[in-house]
């Protein structure tokens, strides 16, 4: 999804939230006529989900559950990471088949603040980080780039304009960490090759500033004397990571590897935590689309299989659940009969926008529920 470097900011723009938000209690509705209006069965549908582990995410389950008459298989594991070997019992037990898979994030509407989320359960019903794992995902790659924006330095070395490298970030061999383009920040650097140093420091070298950098900052951003920190202008363009994950289950790397080619447009994007998790639907998808059309357990079986991105509004005090919003990235539509279609964003939108949002097949819960515990116990013999 994210191979070359040159399209990443590309394609993370072209995933747009506003105008593309559906609230959840008229999401799933319209999601139900949608899959009826592409001749699915009523009562034959078999939904899965591909969420985070988080409560936060269910209050969509529940709404999936009423609309769809079944409780949602699961596909997901944390982070909305998909469980692509799962597909088979997923078929298995329906006749049309629907996957949703979302990653989340939390929002605060009272400060505006992607990435957290009120825990109604907590003692004092704190804001804490959501979604977490993408949380502690980034606090690694946070902790490198917050590094480099100090100790990459604006200064002027006999009357020329130059940035002055800290040797952690120059020195080679290095199995992870942040790396720099250094054609970007260092005039006659190519590639990994850097010039020689105009001058060399206790703790790192000094290199005129490159053509680039000073024409993309500005000379007025270099100070009169002394060094200032590049800070923020140290932009995505500049560096990429290599981090090593270390688990035995290849599941539990794959968020961290959706986000390390991304990472840099996500750690100096206005919302991290938000660009984190479209950057992670987008991967998903693709990855997910193609364990689909390669499955022989969907032959023959009518198959939606819909990624986006949840927004969890965080609950006030004395409220149960979160307003969840969900913003649809794509769609793939397969047919029994071998058809196969692709829906891109913003015609998504215009078809879940065509339906209704009126459901008369919705179970009501709660008499489902009476029913069942009214009902006359049944006898389990061994």
């Amino acid at each position: 999804m994210f191979s070359h470097r040159a399209s990443i900011a590309s394609a993370l723009h072209s995933f747009r939230i506003e105008g593309h938000m559906l609230c959840y209690n008229n999401f799933v509705p319209k999601l139900y006529n949608w899959c009826l209006a592409l001749g699915f069965t009523p009562g034959k549908i078999m939904p899965s989900r591909a969420f985070c582990s988080d409560e936060s995410q269910g209050f969509p389950i529940i709404l999936i559950a009423k609309h769809f008459g079944a409780f949602p298989f699961n596909h997901g594991r944390v982070g909305g990471i998909v469980s692509v070997e799962r597909h088979g019992p997923h078929a298995d037990h329906g006749k049309d088949l629907l996957l949703v898979q979302a990653s989340h994030v939390g929002y605060n509407p009272e400060t505006a603040e992607f990435g957290v989320y009120r825990r109604l359960h907590a003692e004092h019903e704190h804001m804490s980080c959501s979604c977490g794992k993408i949380g502690n995902i980034l606090k690694w790659y946070q902790t490198e780039y917050r590094y480099a924006c100090e100790n990459i330095r604006l200064l002027r070395h006999e009357g020329q304009l130059a940035v002055l490298i800290d040797y952690q970030l120059i020195a080679s061999p290095r199995a992870q960490g942040l790396f720099l383009i250094f054609e970007n920040l260092v005039q006659g650097a190519m590639g990994e090759e850097l010039p020689p140093p105009l001058s060399v420091r206790s703790t790192g070298h000094i290199f005129a500033a490159s053509s680039h950098l000073i024409a993309r900052l500005g000379v007025d951003t270099w100070p009169q004397s002394g060094s200032v920190a590049i800070g923020s202008h140290l932009a995505a363009e500049d560096f990429y990571f290599r981090h090593k994950g270390g688990h035995l289950d290849p599941l539990q790397d794959q968020l961290e590897n959706n986000l390390l080619a991304p990472m840099p447009w996500i750690l100096t994007s206005k919302h991290p935590f938000l660009t984190a998790a479209c950057a992670n639907t987008m991967v998903e998808f693709d990855r997910t689309f193609r364990s689909l059309v390669q499955s022989s357990a969907m032959n023959g079986k009518n198959l939606l299989f819909l990624a986006g991105l949840n927004i969890d509004i965080s609950p006030n005090p004395g409220e149960h659940f979160p307003l969840t919003k969900f913003v649809p990235w794509a769609a793939y539509l397969q047919h029994a009969d071998g058809q196969r279609e692709i829906f891109e964003q913003d015609e998504l939108i215009e078809r879940l926008g065509s339906v209704g949002s009126d459901n008369p097949a919705q179970i009501d819960i709660e008499r489902a529920i009476e029913t069942m515990a009214n009902k006359p116990p049944t006898e389990v013999r061994l």
